[in-house]
């Protein structure tokens, strides 16, 4: 297994759609991937540490119909602008994978065209798997040949043919040297032989041992390709699966069984780093896919909590829509702009730059063990942990906030690491935390030694901003000197710190209702002397109160690194 990749979060590129290329290859050099690098803030920002690039080489159309392995696709450029490219996503720590279709190439492909002129004198009739001229192809060829999938602009390649072998090994050979690429995501890797993968591993780790192999795989076991004889992860399909349609049905018991059967105590994968998606160039978008947007943050919190490494599709930060149909996947692989990001109905770019933080500090999260604690229809409680270290991460899926009970060994007291740095303590390893409505807690377990001001200031601008949760009815007031809410806007109670206009600081913890009059309370715990809880109305807590003359809020809403 290469060490990086347990480290890393991975953006996605198609890149022919993202750079809005034609859909047929004109023949013109054009340097449209160039783009990517004015993306760099953007995928630094959400904490990307490397990048898979879909298929990037010569091809007629969708980039899978492969027409030459040595040259970039002249939509996006040529060489020498993909190794400018390459040089500069390493030099700002972004580690490269492209995409390796070796099953199968297109019709333009230069040796089947050969065949074509040819016929059975050409010397290239061997490089097709199941290549006869006892018939006519599908395309009126005077031969008949194997499509993938039954798809015949997709030409299946002879991977038993040495000399086949030796073209696509040195195709990467030049990758590694010219481009500097760390790893391949190899297409339909279900189709191909497995010895071809045995050749290709040896080879690739014998240039670099920390080179990555990940294939794409759909069904079955998954432990059948990712060996170490083979590849060293796959496409988590299976939990891809689960992540969304545990959300849309309010059933947690879904993607628990998943994770349980996979990563957890005997679990069939848990010495693998799957590769964990929402969404990619083949299914729809995650904005899409969710009946509720409001759960976008979960899953995304599922994601890169869950062993495995997480990977985020472009656009999908945005939580953008699009659906394939029979004739298209045009949909799923559109041109963007940065500029969309503001105009984004939802956006989780923060929300992922605050799990790719955790994950960098947390080696629990990375390569920790996984085990369940508490599975409900709405709620889901699991840990990661070593020997040193445990997270809990605590969801909830129901449209309000909700106080779950569960039981912890290990420590004395949960701080909240996600959004606002709650405690919560443990007595006789039983604790009781409050879970945002559609929203999570990461919390990690200690004995009272974690110094949450000091790990906010370790990882200054790592973690953006805390997540507001919904406004509460409250009285509003002029503005004042001290205060620039204006008075016609509700007041937002946050979790988070709070400066009382006495000058005392406070944590909200949560917002509750009164049992009697179902009037909304604020939670919220003095942070001095003993850190004692109260309670107060919401319209309370958000009111105007007058000092010297001037209007200013009881409490104002502070950043945590002040």
């Amino acid at each position: 297994m290469s060490n990086w990749v347990n480290n890393s979060v991975f953006y996605h590129i198609y890149p022919l759609g993202f750079c809005g290329c034609p859909e047929y290859n004109d023949g013109k050099v054009e340097y449209r991937l160039e783009k990517v690098l004015e993306w760099i803030p953007h995928m630094k920002e959400m904490g990307i540490n490397a990048i898979y690039f879909g298929p990037v080489f010569q091809s007629k159309k969708h980039g899978y119909d492969t027409s030459d392995y040595y040259n970039i696709d002249c939509r996006l450029g040529d060489n020498a602008s993909f190794k400018r490219i390459c040089d500069e996503l390493h030099k700002n720590g972004i580690r490269i994978v492209l995409d390796g279709v070796f099953n199968h190439v297109g019709r333009d492909f230069w040796a089947f065209k050969d065949v074509q002129q040819n016929g059975a004198c050409s010397q290239y009739c061997g490089w097709f798997q199941n290549l006869n001229f006892g018939g006519c192809s599908p395309y009126n060829d005077p031969f008949w040949y194997e499509g993938w999938s039954g798809h015949y602009d997709l030409v299946k390649l002879n991977l038993y043919n040495q000399a086949v072998v030796d073209h696509l090994i040195g195709a990467v050979d030049m990758w590694i040297n010219e481009f500097g690429i760390d790893g391949l995501r190899l297409d339909a890797a279900d189709c191909i032989e497995p010895n071809f993968f045995k050749t290709l591993r040896k080879f690739c780790k014998g240039k670099n041992p920390d080179f990555w192999l990940m294939g794409e795989i759909i069904h079955g076991d998954y432990n059948r390709w990712a060996n170490p004889e083979m590849m060293d992860s796959v496409t988590n399909y299976e939990c891809y699966k689960g992540i969304y349609s545990s959300h849309n049905d309010k059933n947690y018991f879904e993607i628990a069984h998943s994770l349980q059967r996979q990563f957890a105590n005997g679990g069939i994968y848990q010495n693998l780093c799957l590769y964990n998606f929402l969404d990619n160039h083949d299914v729809n978008r995650i904005g899409s896919t969710l009946r509720d947007i409001n759960h976008i943050n979960n899953v995304y919190t599922v994601m890169f909590t869950m062993p495995g490494v997480p990977s985020v599709y472009y656009g999908s930060e945005w939580a953008i829509e699009g659906k394939r149909t029979r004739e298209s996947d045009a949909m799923l692989r559109p041109c963007l702009e940065l500029s969309m990001g503001s105009e984004a109905k939802y956006n989780a770019v923060s929300h992922i730059g605050k799990l790719s933080a955790l994950r960098k500090h947390f080696p629990a999260l990375c390569v920790g063990k996984y085990e369940n604690i508490v599975i409900r229809n709405e709620q889901l409680v699991f840990k990661r942990f070593t020997n040193d270290q445990t997270i809990i991460v605590a969801l909830n899926v129901n449209d309000n906030e909700y106080w779950l009970d569960f039981s912890v060994n290990g420590g004395c007291v949960l701080t909240d690491l996600l959004l606002d740095g709650a405690e919560y303590r443990v007595e006789n390893n039983h604790t009781n935390v409050c879970i945002p409505a559609n929203g999570a807690r990461v919390l990690l377990l200690h004995n009272g030694d974690f110094n949450y001001g000091k790990f906010i200031s370790e990882i200054s601008g790592e973690i953006p901003e805390p997540i507001a949760v919904p406004a509460h009815e409250n009285n509003s007031a002029p503005n004042s000197d001290n205060n620039e809410v204006k008075a016609e806007e509700p007041f937002v109670i946050k979790y988070g710190r709070y400066r009382h206009f006495k000058g005392r600081e406070y944590a909200v913890l949560c917002v509750a209702k009164n049992s009697e009059t179902l009037e909304d309370m604020v939670v919220y715990k003095q942070i001095y002397d003993n850190g004692d809880i109260w309670v107060r109305p919401a319209k309370m807590f958000g009111e105007f109160v007058e000092v010297d003359g001037r209007k200013v809020r009881r409490f104002e809403y502070i950043d945590n690194d002040n």
